[in-house]
């Protein structure tokens, strides 16, 4: 592996320019419009694999957008690794707000990224990231030093739910059949500070809707005398916490795992300066579930948002009314062991157990996901490990993060596979947001680092 550098060195430029080219194409898999990009990108996405030296490549159907898939075994009885990546990217609104066009990729210079950083939508999210596991197969398989057999299963539905890929797996399993999931989607601490993500958080998303009056009516004839949608709704969402900002939802934390001393005291090496947090922000002060750390409260620690909220009149001007209905959208972070479908009852039962007879609740339910953890003795954190501490010269430091990747999860259930995830982004390089990057580095040091993963585990799993 150690000739890695000097491939990098001799293909940067090639390797920089085939990733601008794949991020100009807008694969938004949100909107139809774009639908024949999404297409097309998949059928460029192939031919990456193909360039790269899989065996075998080929375009799988689904219900919705189809997964990109591709293979290079060079013996069945050795370890099998299997890659995860999308190549669909988020809507680019707001447009006003970015700084050159989401889909002209520019690379500039940042404070944090002082070799440049590539503009573009879905550059870190996750064009960037997936495109470091095609180049850093490439490496392996022309300079005959790939270690085990690979296989890459690149879907066009992960900014949409991932909808057709439950089917997909289960329709697939023979064929996707691993000893371990390697997935680039997600963050590290600091380009000095390596990280790997051990934790995932579940999610449970719901939208409720308070119905009062059969009209909106006129707020001086009827204003005191009916009930007010939406100043019962906010009373209710209030009482989902005490004053302790822990949430009120019976047998809510009855499965919350108690993460232990040793895990957090390896969490806390992290380093988090709290006034840079909140200057970082604009924000006064922080809040959160007494007794928990800041870093502790987003990735180890269950939560309930409020996401939107509506109701009444609300255009220009004024109107007296008092809204027939309000409604809300709130998400619920979940952490081991609690499951999403058991949180949505429990909120369903006792969102409408706390409203007054005065309105009708309807809770609907969204979307959720379990949550995951990687275990930190299992071989293939070893071997991300000290992937990381070969090419960062650094021990990387474990890190739960508050996000949800609900088909973490779903690959455990179908394909019955750990997975290690390593990333190679920063938390500043506005993933879902204007102005999108990814830096030039952070690309390289990905290419360079993830073949050491192979090689590392492969030694593991003897």
């Amino acid at each position: 592996m150690e000739q890695i550098k000097d491939y990098i060195t001799t293909h940067k430029d090639r390797f920089i320019s085939e990733l601008v080219e794949l991020l100009k194409i807008p694969s938004i898999s949100a909107d139809t419009a774009f639908s024949q990009d999404v297409l097309e990108t998949a059928k460029i996405v192939e031919k990456s694999l193909k360039d790269a030296g899989c065996d075998k490549t080929e375009i799988c159907e689904t219900k919705g957008y189809p997964v990109v898939y591709g293979e290079k075994i060079i013996d069945p009885n050795l370890p099998t690794i299997l890659v995860y990546g999308h190549y669909d990217v988020q809507p680019p609104d707001p447009m006003e707000l970015w700084t050159s066009p989401p889909f002209e990729p520019v690379i500039k210079k940042t404070d944090l990224h002082p070799e440049g950083a590539i503009f573009a939508r879905g550059a870190c999210d996750d064009k960037g990231q997936m495109y470091m596991h095609v180049k850093a197969i490439e490496f392996m398989i022309k300079n005959d030093v790939l270690p085990c057999n690979v296989k890459l299963m690149i879907e066009g539905e992960e900014e949409v739910g991932s909808d057709s890929l439950a089917d997909f797996l289960t329709e697939h399993k023979e064929k996707l059949a691993n000893d371990i999931i390697l997935i680039s989607d997600t963050g590290m601490i600091a380009n000095d500070v390596p990280s790997i993500t051990t934790g995932l958080r579940g999610l449970s998303y719901v939208e409720v809707e308070v119905t009062g009056p059969n009209r909106d009516l006129h707020s001086g004839i009827y204003g005191g005398a009916v009930p007010n949608p939406i100043n019962v709704l906010n009373k209710m969402i209030a009482s989902l916490h005490d004053e302790n900002n822990h949430i009120t939802i019976p047998g809510f934390y009855d499965k919350v795992e108690e993460v232990s001393d040793a895990e957090r005291k390896e969490m806390a090496k992290a380093p988090f300066n709290l006034d840079d947090y909140k200057k970082a922000l604009d924000i006064g002060d922080v809040q959160g579930e007494k007794g928990f750390t800041t870093s502790e409260r987003y990735s180890i620690r269950p939560t309930l948002d409020v996401n939107g909220i509506w109701g009444g009149y609300t255009g220009e001007g004024a109107k007296t009314v008092i809204a027939s209905k309000a409604y809300a959208k709130i998400s619920m972070r979940l952490v081991p062991d609690q499951d999403p479908d058991e949180i949505t009852q429990l909120f369903t039962e006792h969102f409408k157990a706390i409203a007054p007879k005065s309105v009708k609740v309807k809770v609907t339910p969204h979307h959720g996901g379990l949550p995951y953890v990687t275990n930190m003795d299992s071989l293939g954190y070893k071997a991300a490990a000290k992937a990381y501490e070969t090419t960062f010269g650094k021990t990387p430091v474990p890190e739960r993060t508050g996000g949800s990747i609900p088909i973490v999860a779903l690959f455990e259930q179908v394909l019955e596979s750990k997975t290690i995830l390593m990333g190679f982004g920063l938390d500043s390089d506005a993933i879902h947001s204007p102005n999108e990057h990814f830096g030039v580095w952070n690309y390289l040091k990905g290419i360079e680092t993830i073949p050491y993963f192979y090689k590392y585990y492969s030694e593991l799993a003897k």
